[in-house]
């Protein structure tokens, strides 16, 4: 089995952890390679792996001349499947179906109609091409329930959508710095009382970062040993910053930029959020219970699927900035709970959310694919 994965190369976040994870076990089993088209921190993490990977970079946006090199690629190398990951990936693969004819496989990270959010241009044309270059793919691998129910809701044939939540790989989420290091270095001093919440997140509308501010505002009015430390950049950044200035909560509250990584925040706060309007299956959260960190989350996508109330996390309705803050005083005034969804969150994701497990469900959807196909020949 020959599989070519295709990726736009600037990917980060959930996206980028999955399909390196989910590669990285792949080669163990299949011959799998995979192109991207810029030559970013994707491309070189992949090297570190060991993987398979190359660049056909592209001048601009819709330069298409890497048509011609896909072309000659898939031909040269008979690849038995195109396995596609986010919206220019997609593009591209549509236009090699017009030339060849092999099943095109793409993988919804996330919810297409809201990827570019954030900027009114790239909502416009990105997220109608990508809309029309989802109808070229001939299957769909969701990366939660929800998300397959959201394709179906959406026109897409349900014997054509599969659902792989993604898996972790935990030997991988190990802390470099200690807590106290990687403190300092933001100039952040704490009392021996207090307690850290924290979140991973991209500053974009959709992870609904002001439901986390107006919450902080919340919690720091009931309970003054609350920090709250916000890793991620994006656009709504000035933003937020202003709005917490008007609440007067810059003390406790904390903005650190873009963090390489995660797992140093993860190991420093108390209590790890999502506030998200839409999710997917979030990576932060299984990075979090790596390393028993109970999570308070909005009930949005598969998320209710890992975060059982009262069980491994707590949930809150996706908005609601007061129950964020309920659940969060909650956990605050209680340590025992607080280790106790953490280590049941541990071994919830230790157990049922494992890399090697997403790969293995993977190569089987590969080969119920291929099989279809040689039915269809046969016909």
């Amino acid at each position: 089995m020959k599989i070519l994965h295709l990726i736009s190369g600037g990917d980060t976040g959930g996206a980028k952890t999955c399909v390196l994870s989910l590669l990285s076990e792949l080669q163990k089993k299949i011959d799998v390679k995979i192109i991207c088209f810029m030559k970013e921190d994707f491309y070189y993490e992949a090297k570190e792996r060991g993987i398979d990977i190359e660049v056909y970079e592209q001048r601009k946006r819709y330069d298409l001349s890497v048509i011609k090199r896909l072309l000659a690629e898939i031909k040269d190398k008979k690849y038995d499947l195109i396995h596609c990951h986010g919206a220019r990936a997609n593009f591209m693969a549509s236009l090699l179906k017009i030339s060849y004819k092999i099943p095109l496989v793409t993988t919804i990270h996330s919810d297409y109609k809201l990827d570019f959010q954030d900027n009114r241009y790239k909502n416009l044309v990105y997220t109608n091409i990508n809309t029309i270059a989802l109808k070229f793919m001939d299957y769909y691998i969701g990366v939660s329930d929800s998300f397959k129910n959201m394709l179906i809701d959406r026109g897409f044939d349900p014997n054509r959508i599969f659902t792989v939540y993604n898996g972790i790989e935990m030997n991988l989420m190990k802390e470099s710095t200690s807590p106290l290091d990687f403190l300092n270095r933001y100039n952040i001093t704490l009392e021996e009382d207090t307690i850290l919440v924290g979140t991973l997140s991209r500053l974009h509308p959709v992870k609904g970062i002001d439901v986390l501010v107006k919450g902080a505002k919340k919690v720091i009015d009931q309970r003054t040993n609350v920090k709250f430390l916000i890793c991620g950049d994006g656009t709504e950044a000035p933003m937020l910053k202003e709005l917490t200035k008007e609440l007067g909560i810059e003390e406790n509250v904390h903005f650190l930029g873009f963090v390489n990584e995660p797992s140093n925040l993860l190991n420093s706060i108390d209590i790890n959020t999502i506030t998200s309007y839409s999710e997917s299956f979030p990576y932060a959260i299984m990075e979090g219970g790596a390393f028993k960190k109970p999570i308070v989350a909005s009930n949005v996508g598969g998320i209710g699927d890992l975060v059982i109330e009262g069980e491994t996390g707590l949930l809150f309705e996706a908005g609601d900035h007061e129950g964020l803050a309920s659940q969060l005083v909650k956990l605050v005034d209680d340590a025992d709970l607080r280790k106790r969804l953490g280590e049941n969150l541990y071994d919830s994701v230790s157990k049922n959310y494992s890399a090697e497990s997403m790969a293995n469900k993977h190569i089987s959807i590969y080969k119920q694919i291929l099989d279809r196909q040689v039915r269809q020949l046969e016909k």
